[in-house]
């Protein structure tokens, strides 16, 4: 991975800061109302909190990424996240670990839109080097997700390991771990993308970058951007489908006779899957091109959901001996093929996906007006997903209900889902038409890998 310093440190970083955070959250439930007495309401408030100012703050740290600057909007997201972790540590009421959650998500804001921000400078860089744009190079975004996932595998394995001396433990690790980002950032991540050309924003005597006249006026252009609009809502379909792993696959489980253990081996496969076929799969996406790698990776994302609803039971349903209660083995493994097989079905379909939308979303920024709203695209793109998240799932959530109420057809909570798959891959190949290298502000910067032939979380 030939990248420059600069990229290199920002890869590292995401590794970094995704060990940092599954080393703690993941076990933040248990030790509220293990440790310190919180009941299930609480409890919920806090990690709904916690998610809800992430997601909901992403535009926000977008535009702080756009008016401060990536580096300094990345430091402060550091400083930020280390103050909740610090704050976890000292509570031991409802209301101090509310605020400690707060503050560890709206960390995560500042940090993830400042360095997706960064990192499309860096694939300009990477793809405009001497061999000519696009050459043989990996998207960064694609290395983004390896990275990202590498840190989601091993943080909650640290976490675990810390445990053995309480939840302060893997708080104090994790502290350490930001501690450690902060200072390397500090010192090694320069304050200019490695991408700035000849038309970027002057700097100041102390290095500063200077903000572009226009820059307040079109910190929001991202909203008036109709197009850009419609492409974040279709493309939030992919993070809906993905947050099933945390909704609806726990409950399909439980439905088909599975126990809870099955789940934490669901997850492990698709890390391995995403560790081992990142690659591959991307190489496939630069084949293909963007708009037939979207229809391509949602087309699968419909499938897998198709396949959860076809193969649906009814709550209550299962037979004795796919409980284990009776001496058959076929219906349990039947039921843990086909669900990793929609698992599979869908983290493919998500490698395919999260690269893509993040290496064009630069491409929507219009090629008249300051080209420093780099940051507030992203962060509405992060928001969307998070919003529709949030949508989607209470939808889905009310449709199980109304399922097992009325005893309806069991796939029927996955329908709206399948329809929105399928609507986004017959649309979006026809709403990138037009979005060539040509039309944004550093020509290859939208494109790695994502175009013929051209080439992700969210973070945490």
């Amino acid at each position: 991975m030939p990248y420059l310093p600069e990229t290199r440190i920002l890869l590292g970083t995401q590794l970094v800061f995704n060990v940092g955070f599954y080393a703690v959250i993941p076990f933040l439930a248990g030790a509220m109302g293990g440790d310190f007495g919180l009941d299930a309401a609480a409890v919920g408030l806090v990690l709904g909190a916690r998610t809800f100012s992430q997601q909901g703050m992403f535009l926000f740290g977008g535009l702080l990424a756009d008016r401060w600057g990536a580096r300094r909007a990345i430091l402060t997201g550091c400083l930020v996240r280390i103050a909740g972790y610090a704050t976890l540590a000292a509570a031991s009421d409802f209301t101090l670990f509310l605020l400690g959650a707060v503050l560890t998500g709206a960390g995560g804001a500042l940090f993830s839109p400042a360095l997706e921000s960064r990192l499309s400078h860096a694939d300009r860089a990477e793809h405009t080097d001497e061999r000519g744009p696009g050459k043989g190079r990996r998207s960064v975004f694609v290395w983004l997700a390896i990275t990202g996932e590498m840190g989601a595998l091993a943080g909650p394995l640290l976490g675990a390991a810390l445990l053995g001396w309480g939840f302060d433990a893997a708080l104090a690790a994790g502290i350490a771990v930001f501690v450690a980002v902060t200072v390397l950032l500090w010192f090694r991540l320069p304050v200019a993308p490695a991408a700035v050309s000849a038309g970027a924003p002057k700097t100041s005597g102390a290095g500063k970058q200077e903000a572009a006249p226009a820059q307040s006026r079109g910190a929001l252009g991202c909203l008036k951007n109709r197009r850009f609009v419609a492409f974040c809502l279709l493309a939030s379909t992919n993070m809906v489908a993905y947050n099933q792993m945390y909704f609806a696959f726990p409950l399909e489980l439980e439905r088909r006779g599975l126990d809870a253990s099955w789940l934490a081996m669901l997850f492990l496969l698709a890390s391995v899957l995403t560790l081992l076929l990142q690659l591959p799969v991307a190489a496939a996406g630069q084949r293909l091109g963007p708009g037939r790698t979207m229809s391509a990776g949602f087309l699968l994302v419909g499938a897998a959901l198709a396949a959860a609803a076809v193969t649906s039971v009814d709550a209550g349903s299962v037979p004795a001996e796919a409980s284990g209660s009776a001496p058959g083995v076929s219906s349990p493994v039947v039921s843990v093929a086909l669900m990793a097989g929609i698992v599979g079905a869908l983290i493919l379909g998500h490698m395919l996906l999260t690269p893509t939308i993040l290496s064009l979303i630069p491409r929507f920024i219009p090629a008249k007006g300051p080209a420093s709203g780099r940051g507030a695209y992203y962060g509405l793109s992060a928001t969307c997903g998070g919003v529709a998240v949030l949508a989607g799932n209470a939808v889905l959530g009310w449709l199980l209900d109304l399922t097992d109420r009325h005893h309806w057809w069991p796939g029927t909570p996955w329908l709206p889902m399948i329809g929105l798959a399928v609507l986004a891959a017959l649309t979006l190949p026809r709403l990138l038409q037009g979005l060539h290298r040509g039309t944004t502000h550093g020509s290859a910067a939208a494109a790695p890998e994502a175009t013929a032939p051209e080439a992700r979380a969210r973070h945490n």
